[in-house]
C-alpha cells in the first residue's frame, strides 16, 4: 500500500520520491504517501492511478494488488492440497481462481502456456522472455509464513510454486524470500536472517551475489543512498523489474531498517523499482521479526480488516481472518489440505 502510488521505477525514481516526499513534509516518512498538494501535480509527480485509494487519508480498507492476490492464493493452495502440492497443481489453481488480466509478466506469460495446454517446466520456458523479473519473489511470503525457523521447507515449497512461471534468479529469488521470512522467526535480526536465506540458494548465483555485496557495502560503513548508488551502477542495465536489482533494494531496507518496521518498509519504497513489492516483502520481514503488535497503528488501523482482491471468492475478506488460517497452516506437520473454516 506504501509504495504503490510510485509503483513504476523507470519514472519514479530514488531521486524523485525524494523529491516528492520532501514537497509534501512526508521526509522522513514515517506514515502512507501523503497525495499531491493542490497545483503541484503535472507531470513531473505523476502518480498511478489508484493513488487515491492508498495514500494518507483516503484509505478505506486494503486497495487490490496483486503482490496480495498471490499471498491469497498460496494460502488457497495449501489450504487445497497440502504441503505436498505440486507445480501442477499450482497451475489448476491458477486459472480456477485468478483472472487472466490481473497477472503480469511471467505468470501471465505462464498463465497463457496453461491455458493452451502446456504443462511445467514448458510453462516457465516458452515465449517467456521474463523469466528472471521478480513476480515468483512476490509469491514466497506464504510459504516463509507457514514455515517459522524452518528457511529450507520454505525454500522448497517456494520453489515447487515458482517454476512454474520462471528459472534461474527468478526462482532463486522465491526461494530466498520463503527462507528469510521463516528464518526471521528466529533470527536475532535483519543479518543472521539474510544469512539464512543465502544459505537456500546457490552461493555462485547472481542473485547470492548481489545480496552479499549488498550486506558488503552495508559492512564497509557506506550510507544507505551510498549503498543504493553502488548497486545500481551494478544491476541497471537489467531493468526496473527484474529481480536483482529488486533484490538489492529489499536487503539494503532491511539491513539500514534495523529491525523496526517503520524505517524497514519506508526505506525499501523511497528505495524504488518495484515499490510496492519490494515494500511488502521488506514489511513481511520486519512484520515477523518485530511482531504485530509492535507495528504502529498508522500502517493498519486505515486497513479496516479488510483486503480487496482478484483472487474468486475472497474480495472484502478480513485480514485477521486470512492470518488466522495461516496460523493453522503452520502448526500443520503433514502434505493433507487443511481443514477450512
Amino acid at each position: 500500500m506504501l509504495g504503490k502510488p510510485v509503483e513504476r521505477g523507470d519514472y519514479w525514481t530514488r531521486d524523485r520520491i525524494d523529491r516528492y516526499l520532501r514537497l509534501t513534509g512526508a521526509l522522513p516518512l514515517t506514515d502512507y504517501l501523503p497525495e499531491p498538494p493542490e497545483g503541484a501535480g503535472g507531470e513531473d509527480f505523476e502518480l498511478r492511478p489508484e493513488w487515491r485509494e492508498c495514500v494518507r487519508g483516503r484509505i478505506r480498507g486494503s486497495c487490490r494488488d496483486d503482490d496480495v492476490d498471490y499471498a491469497i492464493l498460496a494460502l488457497d493452495l495449501l489450504e487445497t492440497y497440502g504441503f505436498g502440492f505440486t507445480t501442477e497443481q499450482v497451475g489448476e489453481l491458477w486459472l480456477l481462481r485468478l483472472p487472466y488480466l490481473q497477472t503480469f509478466t511471467a505468470e501471465r506469460v505462464a498463465y497463457r502456456n496453461l491455458a493452451n495446454g502446456l504443462r511445467p517446466p514448458l510453462t516457465a520456458t516458452y515465449d517467456n522472455p521474463y523469466q528472471e523479473w521478480i513476480g515468483a519473489l512476490i509469491r514466497a511470503d506464504v510459504h516463509g509464513w507457514v514455515c517459522p525457523g524452518d528457511p529450507r521447507r520454505a525454500a522448497a515449497l517456494a520453489r515447487r510454486d515458482a517454476v512454474l512461471s520462471h528459472t534461474g534468479n527468478g526462482v532463486y529469488g522465491a526461494m530466498w524470500a520463503a527462507a528469510l521470512v521463516a528464518a526471521a522467526f528466529t533470527a536475532a535480526g535483519p543479518r543472521p536472517a539474510l544469512e539464512a536465506a543465502l544459505e537456500r540458494i546457490p552461493a555462485s548465483s547472481r542473485l547470492a551475489r548481489t545480496v552479499r555485496r549488498t550486506i558488503a557495502l552495508y559492512e564497509a560503513g557506506l550510507g544507505w543512498s551510498q549503498t543504493l548508488d553502488e548497486l545500481e551502477r551494478e544491476t541497471s542495465r537489467l531493468g526496473w523489474i527484474h529481480v536483482l536489482p529488486n533484490v538489492a533494494v529489499i536487503t539494503a531496507g532491511l539491513l539500514y531498517g534495523e529491525g523496526d518496521f517503520t524505517r524497514t518498509v519506508a526505506l525499501t519504497v523511497r528505495g524504488g523499482l518495484d515499490t510496492d513489492s519490494n515494500g511488502a516483502t521488506a514489511g513481511s520481514v520486519a512484520g515477523v521479526l518485530c511482531g504485530a503488535a509492535a507495528i504502529p497503528p498508522q500502517w493498519t488501523r486505515p486497513l479496516q480488516d479488510r483486503v480487496r482482491s482478484a483472487v474468486f471468492g475472497f474480495d472484502g475478506a478480513r485480514i485477521s481472518e486470512l492470518a488466522a488460517r495461516t496460523v493453522r497452516l503452520a502448526g500443520a506437520d503433514t502434505g493433507e489440505p487443511a481443514s477450512r473454516p
